[in-house]
């Protein structure tokens, strides 16, 4: 009887621990995006370059992502709107799924409507819906990086 009570408590200990294991952090909410959600493989690694500036950024596991991927590499003359985002028109439409985020971060690489690719630097809430696509690993420098205009930004897989 001990024995299944400390095997019991083992496997309890063991269940508690993986629950909060430190490398998987939980979002404080549904809507804050973590760069571990829809994670797959390094082939999911993006390599985001502005000028001379090279981000990294996360490729989410989902259909829109997965359809993307398969336009890369991409050179694009991103377009500013609103001091926040810069975006490009896609040349074909994307399968998409929709919702709202709630709050915008800065390395948000989300699709709005079918084709238009945005890439957001700053934050913000929002009543629009979009797509996610994935998000910039470490974005410090990006605002800067993308400037106030206009910008070619070139995306390609790791």
């Amino acid at each position: 009887m001990k024995k299944f009570v400390a095997a019991l408590l083992l496997s309890v200990s063991t269940l508690i621990g993986a629950a909060c294991d430190q490398n998987n952090p939980v979002p404080a909410d549904d809507n804050q995006l973590t760069v571990t959600e829809g994670m797959q493989s390094m082939s999911d690694t993006l390599v985001v370059k502005i000028g001379l500036t090279e981000f990294t950024a996360i490729l989410f596991d989902n259909p829109t992502a997965n359809a993307f991927k398969a336009m890369l590499p991409l050179a694009m003359d991103m377009k500013e709107l609103n001091r926040n985002e810069k975006y490009f028109d896609l040349a074909k439409s994307m399968p998409t799924n929709a919702s709202n985020p709630g709050k915008i971060n800065p390395g948000d690489l989300l699709l709005y409507g079918s084709n238009t690719l945005v890439l957001f630097y700053e934050a913000f809430s929002t009543y629009y819906t979009y797509t996610r696509l994935g998000k910039i690993n470490n974005t410090s420098g990006l605002a800067q990086a993308l400037g106030s205009g206009n910008v070619v930004i070139t995306m390609k897989l790791k």
